[in-house]
């Protein structure tokens, strides 16, 4: 993950209860995560969220791939 989209990316206890937001916002990087998995498209979300820019949804999914990389989560059910 880059600084630059690290730099958009802001944890703060007093602000949604410490989640992890894009800067300037109260919209947690989970909520713009959730977005693209149900497949949304940039411009969906943007329309959606119009205080985000290309920039903040491409940082949130950068540290959402940088969190994957770091953490191990239990699978239940078939694989």
């Amino acid at each position: 993950m880059t600084a630059d989209a690290l730099a958009l990316i802001s944890v703060d206890p007093l602000v949604c209860h410490g989640q992890a937001c894009l800067k300037g916002t109260r919209i947690p990087v989970s909520i713009v995560l959730d977005c693209l998995s149900d497949g949304m498209t940039v411009e969906q979300i943007l329309e959606e969220y119009p205080s985000l820019s290309v920039t903040s949804i491409r940082a949130a999914a950068a540290y959402g791939a940088e969190l994957a990389r770091e953490e191990l989560l239990p699978l239940t059910g078939d694989r």
